[in-house]
């Protein structure tokens, strides 16, 4: 029995079918490979590009979330906190103006002394609703009267809760309550960090400027014992001191206190107190209306660095040692070399005193140091810093060759008035009565 043609055309094709999906197969992966392999000289080269999922990682945290067009509710909220202030201070009388001859020469040329000295201006932020303000010590310095004008209109005197000059902050109190403190920034500032200066420039009112953070930590000024400066681009004129260095936000991140200047105006380089040191310096006034310091009782000097070397030393080297204090105590000698405190490197002597300054009395600090070529570690309990002489430094820095001028915003010194003998100030006085007789002409 012969099979159908069916029959026949089924087996044909089930003998064919697995050499075509095995061609088919083929195909296919030469294609794949061919598109796979493209010739050297079509590549072309891009730059590296950052995933956009890196891109996520790696951006900076904004102060914002969303792009800013305006500063205008940061400076409204910052603004409200922030206030000017104009100080008097007494002179004496005249000491010649008990004499009426001499009284009524003085008062014909105009130039009858009055009570009261000439008006410096600066500025100050509130750090409390009932009252308390933060500014310079040299913006009160020697005030005998203290005039605060608030951004509403409002004025009040205000008295002295306590100032050090050694870092140059000083806190004042207004009779007052329902005040608008200023937010302090918690986050630390960094370089690139947007800045807003609001302040009192030249006794204009208040007034806003914009820049950067330049830097941080910037000290070696020579205006300050204890300098941990922010450097910033915005305008910092005279009358800015004391004010308010702000972020995006309208919180503190510093007290405007200097300014780098060849002509006593804004070059865009100026320096502000961060709020860190504001706040240790702040609280201790109100407290106890004084500032108590962590003291070592060391010279010191930073190690000398070549910088023409791959290779530098750090550290900070004691130069002499302060007899029966902390550092004598714990065994600290001269010719030591300080490389870190609390695990933090020194890298210099600044930062050293600095880091010991924010310290309390009592604290005990792990010395890690270098002596004879052999490292060791010290510990030094902490004790108060001993009164030293007041230092009156400059508020501005400018390059004396090119005839730079002091800040307005600083009282000169005082000038004392020039004595006459008994004989001297008798001749004058017949002189004067001579020329009053005469309404003034001479004989």
């Amino acid at each position: 029995m012969s099979s159908s043609p069916n029959t026949n055309r089924k087996s044909t094709v089930w003998k064919w079918l697995p050499w075509v999906l095995l061609l088919a197969l083929i195909a296919a992966f030469i294609w794949l490979f061919m598109s796979m392999k493209t010739p050297s000289s079509e590549a072309t080269w891009e730059p590296p590009r950052t995933e956009p999922s890196e891109q996520q990682l790696q951006a900076p945290v904004a102060d914002t979330p969303d792009p800013i067009e305006s500063y205008h509710n940061a400076v409204a909220r910052a603004s409200q906190s922030v206030v000017n202030i104009y100080t008097t201070q007494a002179m004496a009388e005249h000491p010649y103006m008990d004499d009426p001859v001499l009284r009524r020469f003085f008062e014909f040329h105009g130039n009858t002394p009055q009570g009261n000295g000439p008006t410096n201006l600066g500025s100050g932020v509130i750090v409390s609703e009932d009252g308390y303000i933060v500014t310079n010590a040299h913006v009160i310095e020697k005030a005998d009267e203290i005039t605060v004008a608030f951004n509403d209109g409002r004025k009040s005197r205000a008295k002295i809760i306590g100032t050090d000059p050694d870092s140059d902050l000083a806190v004042i109190k207004v009779d007052m309550n329902g005040l608008t403190p200023l937010a302090f920034r918690e986050a630390p500032s960094r370089v690139g960090d947007l800045a807003l200066a609001i302040g009192n420039p030249f006794g204009v009112g208040q007034t806003v400027t914009q820049g950067i953070i330049s830097a941080t930590g910037r000290t070696g000024l020579g205006v300050n014992k204890f300098e941990d400066f922010i450097q910033t681009d915005a305008a910092i004129n005279p009358g800015n001191s004391g004010g308010a260095l702000v972020d995006a936000r309208g919180e503190l991140v510093g007290i405007n206190t200097v300014i780098f200047s060849r002509s006593g105006g804004s070059m865009g380089i100026g320096f502000a107190i961060p709020t860190a040191i504001v706040e240790q310096v702040m609280n201790a006034l109100i407290k106890d209306g004084r500032v108590s310091r962590g003291w070592l009782g060391i010279e010191i000097q930073s190690q000398l660095r070549d910088p023409t070397q791959l290779e530098t030393s750090t550290g900070v080297e004691v130069l002499n040692v302060v007899p029966q204090g902390p550092a004598a105590k714990s065994g600290l000698q001269v010719g030591d070399i300080i490389l870190t405190i609390d695990d933090v490197e020194m890298t210099d002597a600044n930062k050293l005193i600095q880091y010991v300054a924010r310290k309390s009395p009592d604290t005990v600090l792990n010395t890690q140091i270098l002596r004879n070529g052999k490292n060791a570690e010290v510990q030094v309990a902490l004790e108060e810093r001993p009164a030293q002489e007041e230092m009156q430094p400059p508020r501005i820095l400018y390059d004396e060759s090119l005839g730079g001028r002091g800040h307005p915003d600083i009282r000169g010194e005082e000038q004392e008035v020039p004595m006459m003998s008994e004989e001297e100030r008798d001749r004058m006085r017949e002189e004067l009565l001579k020329l009053f007789e005469n309404n003034g002409a001479p004989q």
